[in-house]
């Protein structure tokens, strides 16, 4: 295979098989391969260190940051793991398992256990001078400096800015500031992240229970968090499980078992449609005219319920709202659905009597057809959109995930009620003309 460039395999990697990732990568230069390497995904780093050989791969993995090394050491196989562990050198070693005890989508095994350290009775030039020989040694990246007690306690931080612009002497108790945003080891990634939004840091501090300071979040870790968390809400929107590896990687079977589940739930569903159409099938005998709005109907009250089903679980993830704001929440969505529904309710009367005065189309209770249309397609834009905004407070009750609310579950749904609101209208409406 001709040897290319970083750029080059970055460009043509998402559509490689991985036996070919492997020899592109194999053939690549070295002072290119060690960035290449470094930005690939975990799964990626996994599959290339277990297509080498035992020395090289120690060269390859011994690159890594613990908390980098410990996602990789997960994605191998059981039988794999030690045998990878064993390649890095103790200390690091030491660290990985560490990052291992913890939930794989909790704070502690997101965390890099390598941050700047410093005691507050260091002056600021000790401080400075004892932060360049961490940087020298092992430290993956420093946006703050840490101040701890002797037993690893957080007491404080310190910017650098702040250091280098405080006099030499002064000791760094009087520069730190105290006031320390932290997270516990165990919280989960996506409140990490939001947390760090929230404040807008750059790193993290990782506390456990007793105020022992045991790691960082960084910012680049984040990004890959929430990349992953928006993939997996909006997949699950879709109406199926989310995949664990990329689209093009995710093996034929696996993506038909994920998809399956759902689609047949969703069908089994979908024939409560039938049941409710032949509950009102006398109705339907005596005004065959109402069956041809069938479809619109029921496609405007899934749309309605699957817009705010969307908004809210959205809105839930960014942390914008609570669950406590179920009652706001409805309030809100009770005006917009009767506002959405006399928008379109409008739009469905002015249609029916244009095509009837144009194509006589609807006979000669057009008008009543017209006004039965209108009137559901308000009651049902009105439950639509209450359903798909209250059903993620539901979830969330229960302690699911509220991203399960998906869409098509949402439509399928409104669909069975939205007939019977439908026919039910029809009867008031059309009794002693055409029913």
């Amino acid at each position: 295979m001709e040897r290319l460039t970083s750029d080059e395999l970055r460009d043509c990697w998402p559509i490689l098989s991985q036996p070919e990732r492997v020899e592109a990568f194999q053939h690549m230069g070295r002072a290119d391969s060690d960035d290449f390497f470094l930005e690939l995904s975990a799964a990626d780093q996994a599959v290339l260190l277990l297509a080498m050989e035992e020395g090289e791969r120690r060269l390859w993995v011994r690159l890594l940051a613990p908390d980098d090394a410990a996602d990789v050491v997960q994605l191998v196989s059981p039988t794999e793991r030690s045998a990878v562990l064993g390649l890095l050198d103790e200390t690091t070693r030491l660290e990985v398992t560490a990052l291992l005890a913890y939930a794989e989508d909790a704070a502690g095994g997101l965390m890099s256990p390598r941050f700047a350290r410093v005691r507050p009775e260091m002056s600021v030039n000790e401080a400075i001078r004892y932060l360049q020989r961490q940087a020298k040694e092992h430290l993956e990246t420093i946006y703050y400096a840490y101040v701890l007690d002797p037993e690893q306690r957080l007491e404080g931080v310190v910017s650098f800015r702040d250091l280098f612009a405080a006099a030499g002497e002064k000791p760094l108790s009087e520069v730190m500031h105290t006031d320390v945003v932290s997270v516990r080891d165990s919280m989960d990634q996506e409140s990490v992240a939001q947390v760090m939004a929230e404040h807008d840091l750059n790193a993290i501090p990782v506390v456990d229970e007793l105020g022992h300071m045991k790691g960082i979040v960084t910012v680049d870790d984040i990004v890959d968090v929430v990349q992953r968390e928006a993939t997996e809400d909006i997949q699950k929107l879709g109406g199926m499980e989310s995949l664990d590896t990329p689209y093009l990687q995710t093996p034929m079977l696996e993506m038909v078992r994920k998809r399956a589940g759902w689609l047949s739930a969703l069908f089994l569903g979908e024939l409560l449609t039938a049941s409710a159409m032949s509950r009102f099938e006398d109705e339907i005998a005596k005004a065959v005219v109402l069956a041809l709005f069938v479809p619109l109907i029921i496609s405007s009250g899934g749309n309605s319920g699957s817009q705010a089903t969307t908004l809210i679980i959205r809105a839930m993830a960014l942390g914008e709202v609570k669950l406590g704001d179920w009652w706001r929440i409805m309030r809100r969505e009770v005006v917009a659905g009767l506002s959405l529904g006399l928008i379109l309710a409008a739009l469905g009367l002015v249609r029916i009597l244009v095509w009837e005065r144009a194509f006589h189309s609807y006979g000669e209770h057009a008008v009543a057809v017209a006004a039965t249309v209108a009137l559901s397609l308000i009651g049902i834009v009105t439950w639509g959109t209450l359903a798909g905004s209250m059903l993620p407070f539901l979830i969330r009750r229960a302690g699911f995930d509220p991203a399960s609310a998906s869409a098509p579950f949402v439509a399928t749904l409104v669909d069975v009620s939205g007939l019977v609101i439908y026919f039910s209208v029809a009867q008031v409406v059309l009794r002693g003309s055409l029913l």
